[in-house]
């Protein structure tokens, strides 16, 4: 009885032995795993912006005097030439010779911006002349095989630009023409009352053909001289205009691809970009924070019934697209920690994390691309914490 007392208390003593050291054994740490793969991959700069009108023109009252109702509203097509408000000039003011003489004034400047404009247009026919020439040669040389194709779409370009250009200063020219001739109507008017004749009303006419985006003064009354009357511009001819910290805007340059995205539509709308403003200005966040912030000017590249729907001042998504590429292995950045100078990666090997170093290219936010250290496959730990170092040993959470 004796003996078998021993075994039972030696039995009893060994069980809680093992107990107590399975108890104080490492527990595996369980962890989140991902794999490593190979997918598309962008880095891109994501911002909100607006769109605009390229060529809008703000009508405004050549003189002081009574305007009448206008039966113009937003969204109505106008012909250039269409009188499009009529202001009845008031005997007193236009008696005034301070005014005859600022009528006069009117009327020097108006010929001068007309000269002005008339000149740009030259210039800008001449330029798409150069552009049309440089255009022709470039495709003779591309027959040849003398220059890329790159070279010969870049010589396409500055020519569709030129041509814009050479467009907008004859519209310039147009608009200057009329302002001319409003400022005239405007001195015959004022020279007739002081003669003694009858008040002549004022036709403000419409510089170009467009529709109507904002009526400024709808109900007739008194206005002063350079009151805006209504914003026309066309519609169809829409740009984006975002703006970027100035930290993103010097990666940004004209040609950069944009998507443009959560305008509402049924899917994203690329663009390029046309211009990166050289000035920058502050602006303070909604945390108040004042950041320095640069203009991006986007043009749509999609077809115009990609974005018929989109406005003047409608809000965009635009994303950047700063590098991509389709074929790019990638892990999570979340997967990533400092060792020393450089990155590594908790791998799992056998059960056990091993810390391996890896070398990063691109960082797209979520992913980071991989050049070297792991391959494709690969399962790492996509969120290490303190309790991982190199050897413990794992378990998929």
């Amino acid at each position: 009885m004796q003996a078998r007392g021993k075994i039972v208390i030696l039995a009893t003593v060994a069980l809680i032995a093992a107990g107590l050291a399975y108890g104080f054994l490492p527990r595996a740490v369980p962890v989140d795993v991902a794999v490593v793969t190979r997918a598309p991959l962008a880095v891109t700069v994501e911002e909100e912006g607006k769109t605009r009108v390229r060529e809008r023109y703000v009508v405004s009252a050549p003189v002081a005097g009574y305007v009448r109702r206008s039966a113009l509203r937003a969204g109505d097509t106008v012909a250039a030439g269409q009188v499009i408000a009529v202001i009845e000039p008031a005997r007193s003011v236009a008696l005034d010779p301070r005014t005859r003489l600022q009528a006069q004034a009117q009327v020097n400047a108006a010929q001068a911006a007309l000269a002005a404009a008339q000149e740009n247009a030259h210039a800008a026919q001449a330029a798409a002349g150069l552009a049309q020439q440089e255009r022709a040669r470039a495709e003779s040389l591309r027959q040849s095989g003398f220059i890329s194709a790159q070279a010969l779409d870049n010589a396409r370009t500055a020519e569709t630009r030129a041509r814009a250009a050479e467009a907008a200063a004859r519209h310039a020219a147009g608009v200057a023409r009329f302002e001319l001739e409003m400022a005239r109507a405007a001195l015959a008017s004022t020279a007739q009352l002081t003669n003694g004749g009858a008040a002549h009303r004022v036709e403000v006419r419409a510089p170009v053909d467009a529709r109507v985006l904002k009526q400024l003064h709808e109900s007739e009354g008194p206005v002063a001289a350079g009151q805006p009357l209504l914003e026309i511009g066309d519609p169809a001819s829409l740009e984006v205009e975002v703006e970027v910290l100035s930290t993103h805007a010097v990666k940004i340059m004209p040609g950069t691809k944009v998507i443009l995205d959560r305008w509402g539509g049924a899917g994203p709308v690329a663009g390029t970009v046309r211009v990166v403003e050289p000035s920058g200005f502050t602006k303070v966040s909604a945390l108040g924070v004042e950041e320095q912030r640069v203009r991006v000017i986007v043009d749509f590249a999609a077809p115009r019934e990609a974005w018929a729907r989109l406005g003047d001042g409608y809000r965009v998504e635009a994303r950047f697209v700063l590098w991509a590429s389709d074929d790019v292995l990638q892990l999570p950045t979340s997967a990533l920690v400092r060792q020393g100078g450089d990155w590594a990666v908790f791998t799992i090997d056998g059960g056990r994390a091993r810390l391996t170093p890896v070398e990063i290219g691109q960082r797209a936010g979520l992913a980071t691309q991989v050049l070297s250290g792991v391959g494709a496959g690969a399962r790492v730990v996509s969120h290490p914490d303190e309790r991982l170092h190199d050897g413990v040993r794992v378990r998929p959470r």
